[in-house]
């Protein structure tokens, strides 16, 4: 976890404690019930996974990242922090065998969207194993509380998980590169102090809570040498999707601003496990998303922007959310005018997420269960955003998560979304006519 507050020793039968770092603290004021704060991740096997082991491997990977090992402590009125617990072990065994059975991939889909574990049950997080009797293999779905940890530091534990179930070590993983330094690009996108595009509203169901579509689509070609990065390609293909969209649904024109994770940390074992990525907002002007735009002078534009903002140093969540964390009040009042601010803020959100994991670092073999033929994340998409997009490779397949609120789209507006994603994605490729 990247903590800026090391955990405090176990003296006479006390756990150790660790207050919550700034990204925790936030997403545990802004907590609703209707949306809950989960990362949904799947992940397919071609075989399937014998039990007694399975539990066996996930204990000895939370064993060898105990810092996954944690619960929400409890508190008095006038605490100054939340504060997570070190448990010795799991409360409760995290790996769940669901009876086989049709359609009990979409119901534990359907779970991971609506039900968050809870944070004071330690590991927060529930990985359910699903097998279907039409279906070869098995899926490891796997609902994560984001209060705790992030997709990144999740995949970890099951990549450490599966190396204890087969016996193998898998290579050892380099961390994301970042250039040293880079100028500020020529045009630095729409004011800061800029309104943002809101998605538009389609025709939201009656359901609260997120819809989710998961697709493969084809990573898109890059000539050699280009410029820009597959995650550049992504992120204009989101840009254009949602100005696209919101134009269909006649909203007025405004620049977006599109929020990016950066995530630096090593992938290998000593990876801190935790909230560990920083957010930076890629900004578009109306024009540079307007129809007959070029494409080829759009891509480096943004590849300039996106490397201009993984160089330059920047707290997790900016500067902004120090103040408010500080613990210069007791908890629940912060937490009270935390959620005012986020609403106030609400028209000066970014316009979406693009959560990019990219590939895969990891085999994730599970011995004669064999390796990940395909893992989709999805990051939460609570109002105001309402709609996220997140991304991950595996096999030379690219696999989108389109998450969003149900109080903003539906189902049909999914579709037309993820219909919008692909053209737009393929029209990156250095391939397209």
């Amino acid at each position: 976890m990247t903590a800026t507050h090391p955990a405090r020793p176990e003296t006479a039968g006390r756990l150790p404690r660790i207050p919550f770092p700034v990204v925790d603290e936030v997403d545990r004021h802004c907590a609703q019930d209707a949306e809950p704060s989960t990362i949904h991740i799947e992940i397919h096997l071609p075989g399937r996974v014998e039990e007694d082991r399975l539990r066996a491997a996930f204990a000895a990977s939370l064993a060898r990242h105990p810092r996954a090992l944690m619960r929400e402590r409890p508190r008095g009125p006038l605490a100054r922090r939340y504060e997570w617990e070190l448990t010795k072990g799991p409360d409760r065994e995290p790996v769940t065998f669901l009876p086989p059975a049709p359609g009990a991939l979409d119901r534990a889909r359907a779970a991971s969207l609506t039900t968050a574990p809870p944070l004071t049950v330690s590991p927060p997080l529930r990985a359910d194993v699903v097998e279907e009797p039409d279906r070869e293999g098995c899926v490891l779905v796997l609902a994560v509380h984001h209060t705790a940890l992030d997709g990144p530091a999740c995949l970890r534990l099951v990549a450490t998980a599966a190396e204890i179930y087969s016996g193998r070590s898998a290579p050892q993983p380099s961390a994301p590169a970042r250039p040293a330094d880079a100028p500020p690009p020529p045009h630095s996108g729409p004011s800061a102090f800029a309104r943002p595009a809101r998605v538009a509203a389609g025709t939201p169901d009656k359901t609260p809570g997120n819809g989710q579509l998961l697709a493969e689509l084809p990573v898109p070609r890059r000539k050699s040498g280009a410029p820009y990065t597959v995650n550049d390609q992504l992120m204009v293909a989101t840009a254009l999707t949602v100005a696209d969209w919101n134009r269909q649904q006649g909203a007025a024109e405004r620049p977006l601003r599109i929020t990016m994770p950066v995530d630096d940390r090593t992938r290998g074992p000593e990876m801190p496990i935790g909230n560990g990525t920083r957010l930076v907002e890629v900004g578009f002007d109306t024009a540079e998303v307007a129809s007959g735009r070029d494409i080829a002078a759009l891509l480096r534009l943004t590849a300039e922007r996106t490397r201009a903002l993984k160089a330059r140093p920047r707290p997790q969540l900016g500067r902004s959310a120090l103040l408010l964390t500080a613990p210069l009040l007791p908890v629940a009042a912060r937490s009270a005018y935390t959620r005012a601010l986020r609403v106030l803020a609400g028209p000066w959100t970014s316009t979406t997420l693009l959560s990019n994991i990219g590939r895969i670092p990891y085999p994730l073999d599970f011995g004669d269960a064999g390796r990940s033929a395909a893992l989709w994340i999805s990051a939460p998409a609570r109002m105001p955003r309402g709609l996220t997009f997140t991304t991950a490779s595996t096999a030379g397949r690219l696999h989108l998560a389109l998450r969003w609120s149900r109080t903003l789209l539906g189902d049909a507006d999914g579709e037309a979304l993820l219909g919008l994603f692909s053209r737009h994605l393929a029209a990156t490729s250095s391939e397209a006519p």
